[in-house]
């Protein structure tokens, strides 16, 4: 059994981002195996148009009757879709978020996917000023993108400047309308955008900031506790200086970006009332006793440091590994360093003979493997997404384009490899997996696959022993299966053109087994079951 199931969350396999509290994107489900290389046609596959940023696939519990839901957040709506069919049951409109920009169609969502396609195999700029442009006009200003859905029925989502929550008019009714349930407006003395969200064992919302704000809040949004994080504020001799405030302000100069704040992912949690977040140089374990944070090693919270070359901190949401309270137990994360490290923090209290790691910052790592893509003079390599953890296991995938036209500054490189990642001159490639070793307490690596997965965040399916991601051959987008245990290629499927590109979005199994994902405008499945 992969980590524990919160029972105030959606009775499902993905009732969160990234699966579960414990984040690992895995699941003992079996999912489907390709029959080597498939070219799905139309019927061998779901398509639901939806419009801008919806990424996230939220699986309801069961209704009445045993139906479920599949619930998405986009940027300008959202939408309760059938889980078996994708037919959008009911919607949401979000104008009123952004009352001076106009709604988009579907004639402009067909018009975007097109221009990315044009020219994969050639030299032409073309398609990187269309990705720009559509970056700008569909995907800017994006909140909300983590969100989970409670066993009410109820949709959570951390905006920028609220906690707002979306239900249903009739919650037995899977196709009844959706309202705006309540709405939290963050006090002024919390600073800066959420970030993350997840669920504590006792039901309550706990939020990061992007200024290192944490939040514990009621479901019903009747009562909040909040406390920043150990160095978001530090004493200089002179009085206090807001250094997380200071780092976000010196980010968003030069990053051009809100997205690199001293706070710039999504938290986990344990069954413990741990809360585990990572800041632009610490990963943190909180602890929630029920009614306040605590800091105090007594209930057992920590902050260590961890690698941090480039100066940005973690791109990634911290995951949990191991689940037996006397055994080995981690919070895994990337670092910040030019070459991320796969990197295992102890959980409980470190071992009392553990030595120090050559290299590591803190005597709290278990491990670091460097997720070079089976390069070991690269200079650089990062990821935006979270590291996919399953038994043992921890994988990333590579994040960096191929090439970079010399006019576009290095701050845009996610653009290519987010929209343009199927271009032959674009196209990253590379998974690099490592295994934690009980026995020797070793971290060690366990394969790198040249398969490319531009932007997607893995999943593992521990009854298939296989890791799916979205990738892609010849200029076009494909689902990726590969055997867990050996690194081996276990086939594809090639799904066709920039609908079903990923765009950051995870790929992970219904409740059924079957694989379903989010991408630019839309939701799509493949029709092949276990």
């Amino acid at each position: 059994m992969t980590g524990w199931r919160n029972p105030f969350l959606a009775d499902s396999e993905n009732p969160i981002a990234h699966g579960r509290c414990d984040q690992r994107d895995s699941t003992d489900l079996s999912g489907p195996v390709p029959d080597g290389a498939e070219v799905l046609a139309e019927d061998d596959r779901q398509y639901t148009w939806l419009g801008p940023g919806h990424f996230g696939g939220l699986i309801s519990g069961p209704y009445p009757g045993g139906r479920r839901t599949i619930w998405s957040n986009g940027r300008e709506c959202i939408a309760k879709l059938d889980h078996d069919t994708l037919e959008v049951l009911a919607t949401y409109d979000l104008s009123h978020e952004r009352p001076d920009e106009p709604s988009s169609t579907q004639a402009d969502w067909e018009a975007g996917v097109a221009g990315l396609d044009e020219g994969v195999h050639g030299e032409d700029d073309a398609p990187v000023m269309h990705a720009a442009d559509l970056a700008a006009r569909f995907m800017t200003g994006l909140d909300g993108v983590y969100a989970l859905l409670d066993h009410e029925h109820t949709l959570f989502l951390g905006r920028k400047r609220a906690v707002v929550a979306y239900a249903e008019a009739d919650r037995t009714d899977p196709c009844s309308p959706l309202v705006e349930l309540a709405r939290w407006e963050k006090p002024d003395g919390i600073a800066g955008s959420f970030v993350g969200v997840n669920m504590t064992p006792d039901g309550r919302l706990v939020l990061s900031t992007d200024h290192g704000w944490l939040v514990s809040l009621a479901r019903d949004f009747s009562d909040h506790v909040a406390v920043r994080l150990p160095g978001a504020v530090e004493s200089d001799g002179h009085g206090k200086r807001d250094v997380a405030a200071e780092h976000c302000v010196r980010m968003e100069a030069e990053r051009g970006n809100t997205g690199y704040g001293w706070v710039r992912t999504s938290l986990c949690c344990d069954a413990d009332g741990g809360v585990y977040t990572s800041s632009v140089d610490h990963t943190h374990r909180v602890a929630w006793t029920g009614d306040r944070f605590s800091f105090d090693e007594a209930d057992g919270a920590w902050s260590a440091p961890y690698r941090n070359g480039t100066g940005r901190g973690s791109g990634t949401t911290p995951s949990l590994m191991g689940d037996d309270p006397g055994g080995d137990r981690f919070v895994v994360i990337g670092d910040g360093d030019e070459v991320v490290n796969i990197t295992l923090f102890w959980r409980d209290a470190i071992p009392d003979d553990w030595e120090c790691l050559p290299g590591a910052p803190s005597r709290r790592i278990a491990g670091l493997g460097p997720a070079h893509m089976g390069d070991p003079e690269r200079p650089e390599i990062q990821t935006e997404q979270s590291i996919t953890v399953a038994g043992w296991g921890a994988m990333t995938v590579d994040n960096e384009p191929a090439s970079r036209p010399d006019w576009l500054p290095q701050r845009g490189a996610r653009l290519l490899c987010f929209f343009l990642g199927h271009h032959d001159r674009f196209r990253p490639s590379g998974m690099h997996k490592y295994e934690w070793d009980p026995e020797a307490r070793t971290l060690r690596e366990a394969w790198v696959a040249d398969v490319a997965s531009p932007n997607s965040v893995p999943y593992v399916s521990l009854g298939a022993d296989t890791v799916y991601t979205c990738g892609t051959r010849d200029g076009r987008w494909t689902i990726e299966a590969v055997d867990w245990t050996t690194g081996e290629s276990r086939g594809h499927w090639v799904v066709g053109d920039s609908r079903f590109n990923t765009l950051g979005a995870g790929v992970h199994l219904d409740g059924d087994g079957r694989i379903v994902f989010g991408n630019a405008f839309g939701k799509a499945r493949i029709l092949r079951a276990p």
